[in-house]
């Protein structure tokens, strides 16, 4: 075992080996436009959440700057400003699984303009082999050691640092519905947009990882601005990954851990708060409170190209959603290939499959008549949300594809009364 000061010269020394020829600034960029159309469907009624079901149509435009800035031998600073554009279908109403990962509640039909990351890491190489880290969006063309600690401190996506599965992850190349950004059933911190400031420390080596970080919440379900009481209202999270092989492929496990403190409303209080007098309301019921839940996930590489991953999320059910997306059970399993196997290098196709579930009081809530965030029939017939996924990403030209895709969703907001319902998009993505 290392002294503490044999230890340091060696993280010095490796540190600066791995520095050597690293480019000290990069730019990258992306921009995708995304369009999707609903037929109408079947529904026996609906309410002011429900998805509508006359034929619909909707759109969202994204354009990110990457910029990288290296700060000496250990750390990077990044800043993403980031142009939005949008409308989403149904006023971003009636799915748990919504279908367009790039909706989101602050865009509208005007351009605009904010900050989406400004962020620093800091990285200790420990020991262990060199690996090279190419160049790419949020990172600076490095090496690092096999075995290191990365600190991750200021403003970020959450979904930057956890759960990041290489099959299923971003809508703007990958599947596009909301169930395959991360676990379902995972209430993660963010604001409106999907960002938000707190601080992730990981340790990375190749026979496990650890990761773990506190995060801002909004001061709202669902707002924009963050609630800046850090001791008292946060979101925590905390992962551990384990590398494993099948038949001489590798494969990655993961579970997660998260609880957030919040000042939301619980279901049942809200039920007790109306019992007799109309509709309950969780706006009426709000205070500081806890949500806990855990996911677990793999990523299983099948052959040259091939792979599969699978997740399932639980949280306890018991108080409003306030980040994320009103899903408290989910399993979500998908295989995606790259087009190599068919002579199309840079193409890729995909097919996934979703069950999201509420909590009982969850769904008593809205059974009763009661509104969430983005469900409410004003009935509920309950039934598991359930939806398939495929698409294909043609390379049409260098950093450009465009894909194709649909969705089929049984039981839209979890009601057995109304759908099913498709969805059909298209997507253009570049990358610069």
């Amino acid at each position: 075992m290392l002294r503490a000061p044999a230890l340091a010269a060696a993280i010095l020394g490796s540190t600066a080996a791995l520095a050597a020829d690293e480019a000290p600034f990069e730019l990258h960029a992306q921009a995708t436009y995304a369009r999707q159309y609903k037929p109408g469907f079947a529904a026996n009624y609906s309410g002011p959440n429900s998805l509508r079901s006359t034929p619909e149509t909707s759109y969202t435009f994204t354009a990110t700057l990457y910029a990288g800035l290296r700060l000496g031998e250990d750390s990077e600073l990044y800043f993403n400003p980031e142009f939005v554009q949008g409308n989403p279908l149904s006023g971003l109403h009636g799915l748990g699984g919504f279908t367009n990962g790039e909706a989101q509640r602050g865009a509208g039909p005007e351009l605009r303009g904010y900050r989406a990351r400004l962020f620093l890491r800091h990285t200790w190489n420990l020991n262990g082999a060199v690996e090279e880290e190419p160049s790419g969006q949020n990172q600076l063309r490095a090496r690092y050691a096999a075995k290191r600690v990365v600190v991750t401190a200021g403003n970020f996506s959450v979904l930057d640092v956890f759960d990041a599965l290489d099959y299923s992850h971003d809508p703007r190349t990958q599947f596009m519905n909301w169930s395959s950004l991360t676990y379902g059933a995972w209430d993660f911190p963010a604001d409106a947009r999907g960002y938000t400031w707190g601080v992730a420390l990981e340790y990375l080596a190749p026979g496990w990882q650890a990761r773990a970080g506190r995060f801002l919440v909004p001061r709202e379900s669902n707002g924009l601005a963050l609630d800046r009481e850090f001791a008292s209202r946060y979101g925590d999270v905390a992962e551990i990954a384990l590398p494993y092989g099948v038949a001489g492929r590798p494969a990655v496990a993961r579970a997660l851990l998260f609880r957030n403190r919040v000042h939301a409303g619980g279901f049942e209080d809200a039920l007790s708060a109306a019992a007799g007098g109309g509709p309950p309301d969780v706006a009426h019921v709000r205070r500081d409170q806890s949500k806990t839940g855990l996911g677990v996930g793999t990523q299983i590489e099948l052959g040259a190209g091939l792979g599969a991953f699978a997740r399932a999320g639980w949280n306890d059910g018991k108080t409003e959603t306030f980040m994320f997306t009103e899903i408290d059970r989910s399993l979500a399993a998908g295989i995606t290939a790259k087009g190599g196997r068919w002579a199309r290098p840079e193409d890729s196709a995909g097919v996934a499959a979703y069950a999201n579930g509420l909590s009982q009081p969850h769904r008593a809530y809205l059974g009763a008549g009661g509104l969430g965030f983005f469900l409410g029939d004003r009935q509920l017939r309950y039934a598991s949300e359930r939806i398939l996924e495929g698409y294909y990403s043609l390379n049409v030209a260098g950093g450009a594809w465009l894909s194709l895709d649909l969705q089929r969703i049984a039981n839209p907001g979890y009601n057995r009364d109304r759908g099913p319902a498709s969805v059909l998009g298209f997507r253009l993505h570049g990358e610069f």
